[in-house]
Order: structure tokens, then sequence, then C-alpha cells
């Protein structure tokens, strides 16, 4: 999908260019890791349109995304709803984590997410994995995410972007994939994400 792409809306970025503009005295960039997955309508597409839409936030790079992996939904029945396509962005930026959840939210808005039930199907799902060191049991954001030391459909894509990872206060990604392990998660090598221009 091309940026000059009829068929899909572009995602707002006016909220985050004001909190960009008023947040000079964030001089250094911070490492974020974002969860992505979609298991309606073209899951590739929306997944590149997310990708893309991150790289087009200002104050926001992303420095690699993941391969992409096809895994079964979570906490529901199998067989109730399709396989998601799942992948991970490494991100550096100098939003704090509130604007970069608002912009995950103005994402999966675009792209017409639903939250009718928890666990429901979704065109697209942003979430921020990790913030450089920050652990914080914020309601509205948890930092770490509350369960991505125990998903696989998260620890595989992130350990392929950076070996080396950490969940804060949980361990090395490394660590955290062997106790957990690799069922489920399903390598899809013909299905390719590209960085944004």
């Amino acid at each position: 999908m091309s940026k000059s792409d009829p068929t899909v809306q572009p995602v707002p970025t006016s909220v985050v260019e004001r909190v960009d503009a008023a947040d000079v005295t964030l001089s250094n960039p911070k490492w974020a890791v974002v969860s992505l997955g979609s298991n309606l309508g073209n899951r590739l597409e929306t997944l590149q349109g997310a990708v893309d839409a991150l790289g087009d936030t200002p104050g926001l790079r992303v420095k690699a995304v993941s391969p992409v992996y096809e895994t079964e939904p979570w906490g529901v029945e199998p067989g109730t709803q399709s396989s998601y396509y799942n992948a991970v962005v490494l991100i550096k930026t100098t939003l704090p984590p509130s604007s970069l959840l608002e912009r995950g939210h103005a994402i999966e808005e675009a792209f017409e997410r639903v939250r009718d039930e928890r666990w429901g199907p979704r065109t697209i799902d942003v979430d921020i994995v990790s913030y450089q060191e920050v652990v914080s049991d914020d309601p509205l954001l948890t930092l770490p995410h509350p369960r991505a030391h125990e998903r696989a459909f998260v620890l595989v894509p992130w350990y392929d972007v950076d070996p080396e990872a950490v969940v804060p206060g949980r361990g090395a990604v490394a660590e955290l994939l062997a106790e957990v392990g690799r069922a489920g998660v399903e390598p899809r090598a013909d299905l390719e994400l590209r960085l944004p221009e």
C-alpha cells in the first residue's frame, strides 16, 4: 500500500504536532517497542499502513520492523476468529508515552478499530510494549505492557528486531521466550513489511 493510495485515509497528526512542539525539553530520543496485530480485512496492508502512519508521526522514527508472523487469536475459543498477522516495530521518539499512546489510538481509529468485546477481532491493534526502561502501573498506560512477557506473538518478533532486548522488571526477551516457547507463532516468509520511506 503506497502513501498515495486513495482508499486509505490519512491519520490525523495535529495532536501529536502540538505535543511535539511543546515538548522541546525532550532533547534525547527514547527507544520504544510497538506491537501490531490484525485479523480483519487485508491484514498485511493494514499492518503496513500502521507502520507508515508511525513513520509519518512528528518526533518519531521507525528504526526496525520485524518479520510477519501468523498466530491464533488470544483468549478465545479456537476457530471462532481468523488468525492474526503480528509484527513488532522498534522506534526512537521524543514523544512522551502519553502522546505515543494517543498516536496509537489515532492509528487504530483511522483503520476503524472496534472495541466491542475484549479480545474481539480487530482491523488493527497498536500496543506500546515498552518505553525505554520505564516501569509504570498507570491504568491508562501500564509499562511495560502487563502481558508482553507471556505472549509469544510479542516476544518472537521482538527478539527478531532486538535479540538483546529486556522487558523492564521481567527480564531478557531471550529468556522469557525460552520459557514461553514459539508454539503457535508461525513465520510468514512470503510476507514482508517495509520501513517507511
